[in-house]
């Protein structure tokens, strides 16, 4: 299994799928920036109250997308020529560059907001995220915990694919449904069995709970897993009768469902399937040449400074809370300061790719060639 597929016929770019990335990652932002804590700069407090309720799930959408995007990008594009050994390398210097700059920047700039001395180390290494403790997996740059479960993902991406690409057809959308079930039992299972006692300030759980329902990557493998079953079943001819305008709908009705729902189920149950739905029809759309805001040029371009943009948001949001000093704005003020927070976060997203994701993809994929124009030369001619 030195492979990652044995299909060797290049897949089409799927662009619709690059746009959405800045949606969800605009959502992240937007909830975050409703957080008192990073900004929320409402003097109104009726009106802060309604900002807050409005986007109060609108980052546990983002990740989620994210999650299942990732398992569906990776199935689609796995290179045939490409070792594992290649993959991986290529994985840790798309997410390692960016983390370690926001890292650094963090802890220099930024060391008040790490509250715990122990942090710091298992952050920089993505595991802070298997250890049980709030202060620690979610640290330093509190985004980066994502990358956590994303370098999981990575890791273990060849060997689930092996075994992905073995289901049948026929039983790929059984398949899918069965992920589900264990994403509902295991909810359940951390909602009956585990202590909901003492309940953070923030959310209605306890800490172990809400580490277990919503940062432990073991369990956000089953959003990978079924972005990879979407994809597989797309490359197998099954194709949606959803429009992407409907599957949008259905990911907004699930939204609004998450308000209805006890808070540890709106995490990422109702929205898994929505989510599933639209990810392949943004990609069957683009398959049949379909022209949609997802795939217009500006916003592919946003989507592609997108993971920068969620790796810097934070430390842009933390940064006008400091320069604000406590003070609060009248709504106008207020809505600008987050549309310049916004216009910074997507600067400094820019810097990152333009700077250093792509530099440092350039140079690996030099270093590739060089390699095969090595094997070239050291491979005697038939």
């Amino acid at each position: 299994m030195n492979h990652l597929l044995t299909n060797t016929s290049r897949p089409p770019n799927l662009h619709s799928l690059t746009g959405m990335r800045i949606f969800a990652a605009v959502l992240v932002f937007l909830f975050h920036a409703s957080l008192g804590k990073m900004l929320n700069p409402f003097q109104d407090a009726q009106f802060a109250n309604y900002y807050a309720v409005l986007f109060k799930n609108a980052g546990w959408l983002g990740v989620s997308f994210f999650f299942i995007l990732s398992g569906f990008v990776l199935t689609w594009s796995a290179n045939p020529n490409q070792t594992n050994g290649r993959f991986w390398l290529k994985r840790l210097g798309k997410i390692f560059p960016n983390h370690i700059i926001t890292w650094f920047v963090m802890l220099i700039f930024f060391n008040s907001y790490v509250t715990d001395s122990n942090a710091w180390l298992p952050n920089l290494f993505l595991v802070s995220s298997w250890l049980n403790n709030i202060d620690v997996f979610v640290s330093v740059n509190q985004p980066s915990w994502t990358l956590c479960s994303e370098l999981l993902f990575y890791i273990l991406f060849p060997f689930v694919l092996f075994l992905v690409r073995r289901i049948p057809n026929n039983f790929l959308v059984y398949t899918l449904f069965g992920i589900f079930a264990g994403l509902v039992l295991t909810q359940i299972a951390i909602s009956q069995f585990v202590s909901s006692t003492p309940q953070l300030q923030e959310w209605p759980l306890s800490e172990k709970q809400w580490w277990l329902s919503y940062n432990f990557p073991p369990f956000r493998l089953y959003e990978f897993i079924a972005g990879m079953i979407m994809a597989r079943l797309l490359q197998a001819g099954c194709r949606l009768k959803l429009s992407l305008q409907t599957c949008t709908i259905l990911v907004l009705g699930a939204y609004i469902a998450t308000y209805f729902i006890p808070f540890q189920y709106s995490l990422n149950i109702v929205t898994f399937i929505p989510l599933c739905l639209l990810i392949s029809a943004g990609a069957q759309s683009d398959l049949t040449g379909g022209k949609t805001l997802f795939n217009a040029s500006l916003i592919v371009w946003l989507g592609e400074i997108s993971f920068g943009m969620y790796m810097v948001h934070y430390i842009v949001l933390i940064t006008a809370k400091k320069i604000m000093g406590g003070e609060l704005f009248g709504t106008t003020s207020a809505m600008i300061i987050i549309i310049i927070c916004l216009v910074a976060s997507l600067f400094g997203g820019f810097l990152l790719h333009r700077y250093i994701e792509m530099p440092v993809m350039y140079r690996l994929n030099t270093l590739k060639n060089k390699s095969l124009v090595h094997q070239s030369e050291s491979t005697p001619e038939s």
